[in-house]
């Protein structure tokens, strides 16, 4: 039987091919004026996501029709919650960022088992950034080993988050520049595994498919991504949307959640 033995080598296999697939569907569509519309009262929502929603799908549940399924684009199946293993997907990741044409959105697939990530991958085609990562395996950019950055300092100029969550940060550390918006939470979470940022925080309406994957490559880089209790996250519950997160290298990851505890701003 297909990962069987806790060995994820076909699912990891069939998943960056996938995603690499899914990413040239996306990019064809990019800038193309697709049809878009708005649910939920303010998420928008369009023909690209839709199309890479269902090609993800076809591909991945035909490997092991036992999987369960979980998508911001597919009507929720409460089956998925008595599933041992399920495909966590977001098709497009920063959807705003897709449909103004800007290229920081990507695909985020995660495989969960009892509760948390064993796969991960995040592919942002428009700015050549594939992160993957296996658990116990250590996590990959374009194929290439890569961890959190070091120390424990915190510099406004290497932090990504909303802007209300920045401002409260800066109270704490003084200043106010903060870095550049990110379209895509995934994308953001996922820069903090390679380096390029420091810290990265989620508001708190982040739902399983935005950042499952993305907090399996920042743990298998070396780091974190908790709620600010200090909390673990777990996937594929009845409930999908978590609070506050922040993601950092483990050393900072502890003196962060030590120093938000101690201040009157969070």
């Amino acid at each position: 039987m297909p990962g069987a033995d806790d060995d994820f080598a076909a699912e990891a296999a069939l998943l960056a091919g996938t995603l690499r697939e899914a990413g040239q569907l996306a990019t064809g569509m990019f800038g193309a004026g697709v049809k878009s519309w708005i649910k939920d009262a303010s998420s928008p929502v369009s023909d690209a996501d839709i199309a890479v929603n269902d090609f993800l799908e076809e591909r991945l549940r035909s490997f092991n029709p036992d999987y369960g399924w979980l998508s911001e684009e597919s009507a929720d199946d409460p089956e998925r919650l008595g599933k041992s293993r399920v495909w966590v997907v977001d098709p497009i990741d920063g959807t705003r960022a897709f449909l103004n044409k800007r290229k920081d959105w990507s695909i985020s697939v995660a495989l969960i088992e009892h509760g948390a990530p064993v796969l991960g991958c995040v592919y942002a085609p428009m700015s050549d950034e594939f992160y993957l990562a296996e658990r116990g395996k250590g996590a990959t950019l374009n194929a290439s080993a890569i961890e959190t950055a070091r120390g424990t300092g915190l510099d406004l100029t290497r932090i990504a988050a909303p802007q209300s969550i920045l401002d409260r940060v800066a109270k704490i550390a003084g200043g106010t520049a903060g870095y550049p918006r990110i379209g895509s939470l995934a994308l953001r979470m996922c820069r903090v595994a390679n380096g390029a940022l420091d810290v990265a925080f989620a508001g708190g309406n982040s739902r399983d498919w935005d950042i499952a994957a993305a907090d399996l490559v920042i743990r298998e880089a070396g780091g974190a991504m908790t709620e600010l209790s200090g909390e673990n996250l777990r996937y594929n519950c009845p409930e999908v949307t978590h609070g506050t997160l922040m993601a950092a290298g483990l050393p900072r990851h502890r003196h962060l959640l030590e120093t938000l505890a101690r201040s009157a701003v969070f």
